[in-house]
């Protein structure tokens, strides 16, 4: 009897650890391999897909594992329609991360868009007092919107994806979820888009070179009407990733350089290949919208932004940081990235914050002086917040 509770004890002991590290391993990692379905093994665990619902909304967001590797960043010189910012190639590592399937959409925008009134009302009914634009967890919410036909002109459906938010704005809105969800979101690096596009292709588009099969995968010039479309209605490329190629553009985190650093034959990391941006604009907008012809549309393509171009028609003075009313600033919107190796909480904000001067003085004028914009802690306290100011109003 001895002997057997010895063996039953030691088996229950055993089976406590998998059952621990099951519950204890962050949202889209697993212990153990996956019957079906994709997957990416890393020592952490397995990173499979997940769905997660923006805190306190019914507004839901996917995310797909991308397995780490090397790939070659542009394109070869022989690829038709080229463009010489596409080059020189130079081969970068990537480490995995979890990606948006799809582009965000306006279900999930439109609740960061809804905290501008919320922090301002809360603050007001001293609940949740203003912040210091110093204050570690602090983020801006945009403006209301000026004249919303300009905004919502190529469609605001809730499946849509949402358009028109500056660089600046789809970060902290990266800021944002970050803090309310307490997991680590931020948009993509410009090497980390082209190398989740491509899924492991190095043809022109993720499907192949025939830009006759794009109608399949991409809303485009030649099909989309000149708006936008819900968000994963064409095929995916071979990692599950929905409308990479098309519907609209999307922010990287990169400032726009006319060409790739020559590497003389070393393998760049993520964070060597990154141009950090030195001003304003030119940023950089990746994968080619509704309004765009195939050729701006596939994998290595690249876009500068133009933010004087872009908010032509904002009559706003000094023009809002957070959107753009003109021209192709119609056709931008973002995708998330979540990194499997999370940095440091003082490295995070790197990803988010304004990162010039001007940006800064913008955003402070405009909250302070102009009463536009707002800011708020995002933290899971504010849904606690928002919970008890609903109830006293």
């Amino acid at each position: 009897m001895d002997a057997m509770l010895r063996r039953l004890l030691l088996a229950v002991l055993l089976c406590f650890p998998a059952v621990s590290r099951a519950a204890d391993l962050p949202l889209g990692l697993v212990p153990e391999k996956p019957a079906s379905g994709p997957f990416v093994e890393t020592k952490q665990g397995f990173m499979v897909p997940y769905k997660a619902t923006i805190p306190g909304t019914e507004a839901e967001y996917e995310m797909i594992p991308i397995p780490g590797g090397k790939f070659k960043l542009g394109s070869p010189a022989t690829e038709k329609d080229r463009k010489e910012d596409e080059g020189p190639q130079v081969e970068v590592e990537v480490a995995p991360f979890w990606m948006g399937k799809h582009e965000v959409t306006w279900s999930e925008y439109k609740t960061y868009m809804a905290m501008h009134n919320v922090f301002k009302e809360m603050s007001a009914a001293k609940i949740r007092l203003t912040p210091r634009a110093d204050v570690a967890d602090v983020v801006t919410a945009p403006s209301n919107l000026y004249d919303p036909t300009f905004t919502y002109s190529k469609g605001s459906e809730p499946r849509q994806p949402a358009i028109s938010m500056s660089q600046y704005a789809a970060k902290q809105y990266t800021k944002w979820l970050s803090g309310i969800a307490q997991r680590f979101y931020r948009l993509p690096t410009e090497a980390e888009w082209e190398y989740a596009c491509r899924a492991g292709t190095t043809t022109a588009y993720s499907f192949g070179d025939d830009p006759a099969q794009l109608a399949d995968h991409a809303w485009t010039f030649e099909n989309a009407s000149e708006v936008t479309h819900p968000v994963g209605t064409k095929k995916p490329n071979p990692w599950g990733l929905h409308d990479m190629h098309g519907n609209v553009a999307e922010w990287v985190l990169d400032g726009y350089a006319d060409h790739y650093p020559d590497a003389k034959g070393k393998t760049l990391s993520v964070a060597e290949a990154l141009v950090t941006p030195a001003k304003l604009y030119p940023r950089v907008v990746r994968g080619g919208s509704y309004d765009d012809k195939p050729a701006a549309c596939r994998s290595a393509a690249r876009k500068q932004s133009d933010d004087d171009d872009w908010r032509e028609q904002d009559p706003n003075f000094p023009q809002s940081p957070w959107w753009f009313t003109s021209n192709y600033g119609l056709c931008v919107g973002m995708r998330l990235v979540r990194p499997l190796d999370v940095p440091a909480r003082g490295e995070q904000d790197k990803f988010w914050k304004a990162d010039l001067p001007q940006i800064v003085e913008d955003v402070n004028r405009r909250i302070d002086e102009e009463g536009r914009g707002a800011r708020g802690v995002s933290d899971p306290s504010l849904l606690k917040d928002m919970e008890t100011f609903r109830g006293k109003k």
